[in-house]
């Protein structure tokens, strides 16, 4: 393992999309053909399937230096009202040229820190989104929680708007680890949140938990992980940490490259993490994420219709999932769009009535083609494809690398698809990359992007 994590073990995407958005055309982007597409998009697709939600809520008491996510750290709550209020403008301009009222079938609060909202604006914020849309049959409806500020009152108001999954950032229980990504949150606190969902009706609770910490150890691991099961959430997160310092606003300059673990030193932390959760009766599901029997996220992945998008691993898929808020990304299966990210240029704009966009993608042919394929790798370690969808040049130079991973043991591999071997699990990534058309013909990007794929 040792070797191959020193030849596969390369700066590359986690695909929540393809193509990634260091290589989005833009150029080609237009908001008019961005609007075109997701219309016929949300005409052939809302009726029968509905769209997803996703809603990024960025506000933070605290800055953690091991997050990468669009955020904004403060401790003055007064910024809650005049954010809600541009999500809900955000909505209506959404709701007023979609043809039809739109079906939610997911709805997804992520951050930042959703539970930094109180539960008066949050039920504020629902009202306005089920005004004007309708659910879909069993929608299901899922929130990212902190621990420390979580209350009864957060957990019951979205439990009563239909929410059933709720997911709470734990990371590890070492007390060096957590002054190092400077996230102080005793088990107590996970605990009394984790039977207050439980009591209340959730029927999936997930700890989210990271390797390849600062000052992170085999036994801290060992410690993280037996806490975890002592409280038998649902499903479990398995993060790999994204060392990415370079990227504007990240907090992740608390500590030095010096006190991260080695690459071997990494994958032997997920190695005994996975064998304990394993043991403990969770089954892997994709890459980074376990889950109990029962839970509909392993269901997925014995039925085959485990899915992958901007939100992560997900049981819904939709040909729609819009996004709003700030940095929101929305995907409508042939195109994709990201708002603004900077958060007072977004509230600017909307406020203006107008929408958000940054930036974004129409995807081509090719692209449609590829991005199938690294979805089934990264949701069901296979996939197929005829030989159509190359030309001879780029055929050869895919075989070439997957014959070199099919003789390190990763894959195996035909003319007709691809199989990941259990070996092979750890460098999905690195795999998926094989295919990735824009890796190899695009120019070299000028600074850092991706973090390290195992």
């Amino acid at each position: 393992m040792s070797s191959l994590i020193a030849k596969y073990n390369v700066p590359g995407p986690r695909y929540t999309s393809y193509p990634t958005v260091p290589f989005w055309s833009t150029a080609a982007f237009t908001q008019g053909g961005w609007q075109q597409r997701l219309t016929t998009a949300f005409a052939n697709s809302n009726y029968a399937d509905g769209i997803s939600l996703y809603v990024h809520l960025p506000y933070c008491e605290s800055l953690c230096t091991f997050c990468g996510c669009n955020k904004r750290v403060t401790k003055n709550h007064d910024v809650e009202t005049p954010y809600i209020n541009a999500l809900l403008n955000e909505w209506q301009m959404y709701c007023d040229w979609l043809p039809e009222r739109p079906r939610i079938a997911e709805l997804h609060f992520g951050g930042g820190t959703p539970s930094f909202f109180s539960p008066t604006e949050l039920s504020r914020l629902l009202t306005g989104l089920f005004r004007d849309a309708d659910l879909a049959d069993k929608p299901d409806f899922g929130w990212e929680g902190h621990p420390n500020n979580t209350t009864h009152d957060h957990l019951k108001t979205l439990y009563d708007f239909g929410f059933r999954r709720v997911s709470f950032g734990v990371q590890d229980y070492d007390p060096l680890v957590q002054q190092a990504i400077h996230r102080h949150q005793p088990f107590s606190n996970v605990q009394r949140v984790t039977e207050q969902a439980r009591e209340i009706g959730y029927t999936s609770i997930s700890h989210d938990l990271v390797f390849g910490l600062p000052f992170q150890q085999t036994s801290s691991i060992r410690q993280t992980v037996a806490q975890t099961l002592s409280l038998r959430p649902d499903r479990i997160s398995f993060y790999s940490y994204a060392h990415v310092p370079w990227i504007k606003g990240n907090g992740q300059r608390g500590f030095k490259d010096a006190d991260l673990p080695t690459a071997d030193q990494k994958r032997g932390l997920y190695e005994t993490g996975r064998a304990l959760f394993e043991a403990g009766g969770y089954t892997e599901i994709g890459m980074d994420h376990f889950a109990l029997p029962h839970d509909s996220l392993h269901q997925a992945m014995q039925a085959g219709t485990l899915h992958r998008n901007f939100m992560g691993y997900t049981t819904t898929r939709t040909d729609v999932l819009l996004g709003l808020g700030v940095s929101s990304i929305s995907d409508v299966g042939t195109a994709f769009m990201q708002n603004e990210k900077d958060l007072a240029t977004y509230l600017t704009r909307v406020t203006a009535g107008e929408l958000p966009v940054l930036r974004g993608h129409l995807l081509t042919r090719d692209d449609v083609i590829i991005r199938r394929l690294i979805l089934d790798i990264m949701c069901r370690f296979e996939t197929n494809w005829s030989t159509t969808d190359w030309t001879p040049d780029a055929w050869a130079m895919i075989s070439l690398q997957l014959d070199d991973m099919r003789d390190d043991g990763l894959l195996d591999y035909d003319e007709t698809g691809l199989w990941v071997r259990a070996k092979g699990q750890p460098f999905l990534r690195t795999i998926c990359m094989v295919f990735d058309q824009y890796l190899t013909t695009s120019p070299v990007l000028e600074k850092p992007v991706f973090s390290q794929t195992v």
